[in-house]
Order: structure tokens, then sequence, then C-alpha cells
């Protein structure tokens, strides 16, 4: 009796280990998405090589890949909270989590 006992509570523990792996691996595709969906919202200005805007005045869009996480940190939050004025990036900033912030960092840091 006690083997049946030991072995059920090895499957149960197996089970378990599963489903929180499994359960890590959707969290981590579900916020490899949601940073996907993040990256969009740059790519239409940042994405484009030597893009110029003319919303609200003439000039030279940055690159963002490649810069340093702390410096996007600090401009993406300083748009959010009005620090930095362009309104286009104050929208956009104001839709942001300090999470979404983190992981667009990350992301152009490493790109």
């Amino acid at each position: 009796m006690h083997k049946v006992k030991k072995s059920a509570a090895v499957k149960l523990l197996v089970a378990s280990g599963m489903i929180l792996s499994f359960s890590g691996m959707t969290q981590a595709a579900e916020d490899t998405d949601s940073v996907k969906s993040k990256i969009v919202m740059c790519q239409g200005c940042h994405g484009i090589a030597d893009y110029r805007t003319a919303y609200p005045v003439v000039y030279h869009v940055p690159k963002l890949g490649g810069q340093h996480a702390a410096y996007l940190v600090k401009a993406l939050k300083d748009y959010r909270s009005g620090e930095r004025s362009h309104p286009t990036m104050v929208g956009i900033a104001g839709t942001l989590s300090d999470e979404d912030i983190d992981a667009l960092a990350a992301y152009y840091a490493g790109n």
C-alpha cells in the first residue's frame, strides 16, 4: 500500500511540474506576442531607414535599434509623463505599462 501512495505522489508531482512548465511556456509566448504587438507601433516610424516625419515639424526620426535600454526606458517614461512633448510619442507612450516599456527597451537595445 505504501508503494502505491508513493507512486501516486510521484505521478502527481510529475504532472504538476508539467502543468507549471506548460503554463510558463504559454506565458512566455503571450509575453512575446505582447512585445511584438507593441513593436509594430514603433516600426511605423522608427523602422524606416532615414525616415523624416512632417508632424508636428519635419525632423529625422531616430533609430531605436542599438540604443541603450536605460535611455529608451527614460525616454518612453518621459513621453508618458509629458516631460517630453512630441504628440505622437506622448500618445503611444501613454498606452504602455512599465513592463511594456522595459520589454521594448530590452528588445531595441538588443537589435
